[in-house]
């Protein structure tokens, strides 16, 4: 039986990236995706990198997204360079806009609690923003700048990831399904895929919402990695009204420039299982933010409609790291982050395998938090 050093569960960006990470300490990666990589997350996300936290509850995953973010320059030139594709990156910073008569005291508290996080962040008035972009409604009373912030082209980024990947020797599997994980006693072994029995040193299960459903197949703990869907609707816009030079959004709805003169629209979130699919009341709740950002864009032509399946945790915490299961790694359930934190996962997973400290508190994330929690229950 072919033994590799590492077998990664997934090719959605989080599982090629740390493919390629792995690949480049010249470890002998596969990759193994049901359907064709980068299909599922990652070709439905908005690729907004912005490490500013979507609600309380984000606040511990705010010093990964920060260090995620300082990595992606390097990140990208090196995936440029090596795949010799682009990626769609830009740093032009974000607007967020604030809207009703509360819209000032919002603005402030929420610059005050960017500064708190170590985020920069600038009040604005809603006059100042509008000069930056001139389509701005008029329901907008208050605004911030986050000049920090990027985009990327998930699609092209996706493309490219795989391209250097390739380059360094991953193999990578398409429509190769793994049912279950193989096991000897204490240690994971290896995969079945497609009836297949693949033998690996280790196994990093990198499978997005899917992610439960392989390790309660296998007998082990879903515990480890509690993934759930969360269906997102978007849709992409072309105007010849309007143009943007960056990210503008609400707590509403987000557009994010595509260097083709697209705009991309979003998002819903939903628990409607893995039904991935686009609904009139989805879409209709996104034009619905999307056009009290920008009026303008209702004459727009809507290019393109589609969902994703966003995987997510009991926490919305992304879990990073080993399990108690020797060989057993996790990469998974990193929600509506998945491309920003790409490359500092990749990172930390290439410390898992070469036992490499890192200064990062990683106990928010650790696999072992739900399984100890279900644990105790019992």
């Amino acid at each position: 039986m072919k033994t590799h050093d590492v077998a990664i569960v997934g090719g959605g960006i989080i599982g090629v990236t740390t493919a390629l990470e792995l690949a480049r300490q010249t470890l002998k990666v596969l990759v193994l995706d049901r359907q064709q990589p980068g299909r599922e997350a990652s070709w439905a996300a908005a690729g907004m990198l912005s490490p500013a936290p979507d609600s309380p509850r984000d606040i511990p995953l705010v010093p990964l997204t920060r260090e995620s973010l300082k990595l992606y320059p390097e990140f990208i030139a090196a995936i440029e360079e090596q795949s010799g594709r682009p990626t769609g990156y830009a740093r032009n910073g974000a607007l967020q806009i604030f809207s009703g008569p509360n819209g000032q005291a919002a603005r402030d508290a929420e610059v005050a609690e960017h500064r708190r996080l170590g985020l920069s962040a600038e009040p604005m008035s809603a006059e100042a923003a509008r000069e930056w972009e001139s389509s701005i409604g008029p329901s907008a009373t208050a605004a911030s700048w986050l000049p920090d912030e990027g985009t990327v082209e998930p699609r092209l980024l996706m493309n490219a990831v795989l391209g250097a990947a390739q380059r360094h020797g991953v193999e990578i599997r398409s429509d190769c399904e793994v049912t279950a994980l193989l096991r000897q006693g204490s240690r994971c072994t290896g995969t079945i895929a497609d009836g297949e029995h693949i033998a690996a040193g280790t196994v990093v299960v990198a499978a997005g919402c899917y992610s439960a459903q392989i390790l309660e197949a296998s007998g082990m703990a879903a515990a480890y990695a509690p993934t759930r869907p969360v269906r997102g609707q978007m849709l992409s816009l072309r105007s010849d009204e309007v143009t943007l030079r960056r990210v503008v959004r609400s707590h509403r709805a987000y557009l994010v420039p595509r260097s083709d003169g697209r705009i991309v629209a979003g998002s819903t979130l939903e628990e409607a299982g893995f039904k991935k699919e686009v609904t009139p009341a989805g879409i209709s709740h996104v034009l619905e933010g999307v056009l009290e950002l920008c009026p303008a864009l209702a004459e727009a032509e809507i290019v393109e409609t589609w969902s994703g399946l966003r995987p997510g945790t009991p926490d919305d915490l992304p879990v990073i790291g080993a399990t108690e299961i020797e060989g057993l790694l996790i990469a998974s359930g990193h929600y509506r982050n998945g491309i920003l934190l790409a490359p500092i996962t990749a990172r930390l997973i290439q410390n898992c395998l070469t036992q490499q400290d890192t200064d990062l508190d990683l106990r928010a994330f650790s696999p072992l938090r739900f399984a100890q929690q279900a644990r105790a229950a019992t």
